[in-house]
């Protein structure tokens, strides 16, 4: 292990100097799952750390894997963005190379660790290794001196599902083929190891785990399945297949493999419901995401929350968040479980939030929106060979909460970079939020990366109070004829700007930040915000800034009032607490912040040394323990990349 001494030394003496008496009164709880619990909530119910001690917390310990690629290796690039796991008396997380640690949640030490040997560790494609996180499961009935009556569950850039001993740290040998399952099996054979794999946790429900996989966007028609299985964690045998074809679908399944091709994938985190025996799933887009003539009706499941039996995969029900996507508003957000008084009528429900900065309340049971749903009319001229729908799902409870205006008024980061967004604003097509993709370029706003992502939302279900981060960014998007894209010479675009062929389609297709000459975004600021939602009026509580331009705009212009405080893009989510706090890394400024949740006031900050693009978690295991918010800081593709996970307590 690593240790940043001089870094550590400054975080323990950057706490106030006045040490509060620590009240070991109150509630303990661990994290079990991803969010906290099978419903998402991120929402933790300690009390310990509070508004009135939090300016008092210390860094308490560090761990670091060595699992990172800088920037500059010739090998993929890595983004930390796991939320470890509480459960058994150890804290577990996988690394972006796919190895697991369990560690002593309250020392950081080492226990043991686990390695797959991660064969596509340097192997190419558009997205850096990332590992989100690991699942836990314990058998009703332990057999005495039996192996494996407890298990981490995940899945890997290999196509794999393991399953490791929770104690030691050792694959099952009862397990698939000693400790592991190949998830390729009916896929389509000889797919490059970038194209198909595994990101999220699975899903556990009873003695089943449910995952979905990552199919790489924007490559071709015939893109591998998004099948959703179930797998028996004792065996590791397959016992159901959601395969999201419409019911009736008639295209056929190429020789050799079980699903159909082309079909929205599940990539993100799902949710469930023991009591009812529902699963809740978030799809993608069919393949490809930006041009959807040739799809043959397989939008049916896409970028939709859908409601599967976790006995069997049958679908109960589903709701489309976006109809005949072709803006890659995949639902990217783990689906949120809630009943609280006053909202919906009590009903037990499901919060759906999208790319789009909508909030979705849905009746648990069927599917029904709790509240309002508005069919409006959107723009429908697409380029020749589309066929758009006509009107597009908007909730009014709450409303829309990311902004939709573009204005030759309200472009441009200063006067001085206005005349440069002004001419690409002029150039381009702008219609609002659903513009379709055009052959002179639209402009898409908001970007495909949210709004709201995979970091999801928290709900305080005691205050019915929802906190979700976002990002402000716009977008071009460019489709070029095939003959046109076909005259491209390779590395002639570089991430971020983004260039994909889209086979079996007559276009590829071009994406880029809408920037100004100086490199800003020609959007409004704030380019990233935070904001608490009262579930039961619907109605914004309060809306602050996330972030500043520390770390990525010239020094000294950041501390300049009006270009230090114009918030940045996010990745990652927050945890709400009991003791009235949100706590949050998700900013590019490397910062990690507390929020008064009353108020949307900062109460206590950090730097880190590395962007914390994860969610967090908080624990306390014992009455005489203290509590532990815990974050992983490690960066991503476009950030200095890092390894640390960092937990923070009061002092003892």
């Amino acid at each position: 292990m690593r240790v940043h001494s001089i870094l550590i030394l400054g975080l323990l003496f950057a706490a106030c100097s006045a040490t509060p008496e620590l009240d070991y009164r109150g509630p303990v709880a661990s994290w079990p799952e991803w969010a906290g619990d099978k419903g998402g909530l991120h929402y933790s119910p300690l009390t310990q750390i509070h508004a009135g001690n939090v300016e008092a917390l210390e860094l308490a310990w560090v761990h670091e894997s060595g699992d990172f690629n800088p920037p500059s290796a010739d090998q993929m690039p890595t983004a930390l963005q796991v939320t470890p796991i509480v459960t058994n008396g150890t804290l577990y997380y996988c690394t972006p190379y796919m190895r697991v640690f369990a560690l002593d949640p309250e020392t950081g030490e080492e226990r043991w660790s686990f390695d797959p040997e991660l064969r596509a560790r340097g192997v190419g494609g558009p997205y850096p290794l990332t590992c989100r996180g690991v699942a836990y499961w314990e058998a009703a009935e332990p057999l005495a001196g039996q192996a494996c009556q407890k298990r981490i569950l995940y899945g890997t850039k290999d196509s794999e599902l393991w399953a490791l001993d929770a104690d030691t740290g050792k694959p099952c040998a009862d397990f698939g083929d000693g400790g592991k399952v190949a998830l390729r099996e009916g896929i389509e054979p000889g797919l490059p190891p970038w194209e198909y794999y595994v990101t999220s946790p699975p899903l556990i429900m009873g003695d089943r785990a449910i995952l979905g996989a990552l199919v790489a966007d924007q490559l071709r028609t015939d893109a591998p399945s998004g099948v959703v299985r179930a797998f028996d964690v004792r065996t590791g045998s397959q016992l159901w297949a959601w395969d999201p074809v419409p019911p009736g679908y008639r295209r056929g399944v190429p020789p050799g493999e079980r699903f159909h091709r082309g079909t929205p994938n599940v990539w993100s985190l799902l949710s469930g419901d023991e009591e009812r025996g529902l699963v809740f799933v978030p799809t993608g887009n069919p393949s490809p995401d930006s041009y959807a003539g040739e799809r043959d009706g397989l939008d049916h499941y896409g970028s939709s929350t859908v409601a599967l039996d976790a006995a069997t995969g049958e679908v109960a029900w589903h709701f489309q968040t976006v109809h005949h996507d072709v803006w890659d508003y995949d639902v990217g957000t783990q689906p949120e479980l809630f009943q609280i008084e006053g909202v919906g009528g009590g009903r037990p429900g499901v919060l759906q939030a999208t790319k789009m900065g909508h909030i979705f309340l849905l009746d648990r049971e069927t599917g029904e929106p709790l509240y309002p749903v508005e069919e409006r009319p959107v723009p429908t001229d697409g380029v020749p060979g589309e066929t758009l729908s006509p009107t597009q799902p908007f909730p009014t409870h709450p409303p829309p909460l990311h902004p939709t205006e573009l204005t030759p008024e309200n472009v441009g980061f200063s006067f001085l970079d206005r005349g440069s967004c002004l001419e690409v604003l002029e150039r381009s097509r702008f219609d609002g939020i659903f513009t379709p993709p055009s052959l002179e370029g639209s402009i898409q706003y908001p970007h495909t990366a949210g709004g709201m992502n995979w970091g999801g939302v928290a709900i305080d279900p005691v205050d019915a109070t929802l906190f979700t981060n976002q990002t402000h960014i716009a977008m071009i998007v460019e489709l070029v004829p095939r003959e046109e894209y076909e005259k491209i010479p390779p590395g002639t675009v570089a991430y971020p700007d983004e260039l994909y062929p889209m086979k079996g389609t007559p276009y590829g297709v071009k994406r880029s930040g809408y920037l100004s000459s100086a490199g800003a975004p020609c959007n409004p600021a704030p380019y990233g915000s935070l904001q608490a939602v009262d579930l039961r009026t619907g109605k914004v509580k309060w809306k602050v800034t996330l972030g500043t331009t520390k770390h990525n705009a010239p020094w000294p212009l950041y501390l300049i009032p009006g270009l230090g405080d114009v918030g940045s893009p996010n990745f990652g989510g927050g945890v709400v607490t009991a003791g009235g706090l949100y706590f949050i890394g998700a900013s590019m400024d490397r910062a990690f912040r507390a929020f008064d949740v009353e108020s949307g006031e900062i109460l206590w900050e950090t730097e880190l040394p590395y962007q914390a693009n994860a969610s967090p978690l908080s624990y306390r295991l014992r009455p005489d323990a203290r509590q532990y918010v815990v974050v992983a800081a490690g960066g991503n593709a476009i950030s200095t990349q890092g390894d640390a996970i960092m937990a923070f307590a009061l002092p003892e």
